[in-house]
């Protein structure tokens, strides 16, 4: 459970992004309410996730999870250059993620 509970923290904190860049755009203050609310939603269920999973391990996850899909989503929704090393780095943060849900 705790492990589900990091993926979907991982996803709001994405959203918050996306709501980060919406507000930067448009200046709604909708999109700040959104942000506050995702962000709220990730941090708790990243606490909630530590009970279980080492805060380090946790941590990496989380920001990794964070890092690539927030990248990805600029590539995707608000076209934003991919080069092959933009690629290249978010497939390692990636492996790390994936290497420490492995060893933990």
């Amino acid at each position: 459970m705790a492990w589900i509970c990091m993926i979907i923290a991982g996803l709001c904190e994405i959203a918050g992004v996306i709501n980060m860049k919406k507000y930067s755009e448009t200046k709604r203050k909708i999109f700040v309410f959104g942000c506050v609310c995702t962000f709220a939603v990730s941090f708790s269920l990243l606490s909630y996730a530590m009970k279980t999973i080492p805060m380090a391990t946790a941590y990496a996850v989380w920001t990794g999870i964070g890092t690539a899909g927030s990248a990805l989503t600029g590539f995707i929704l608000f076209g934003e250059k991919a080069t092959a090393f933009n690629v290249f780095f978010i497939a390692m943060i990636a492996c790390g993620a994936v290497g420490l849900k492995l060893v933990s």
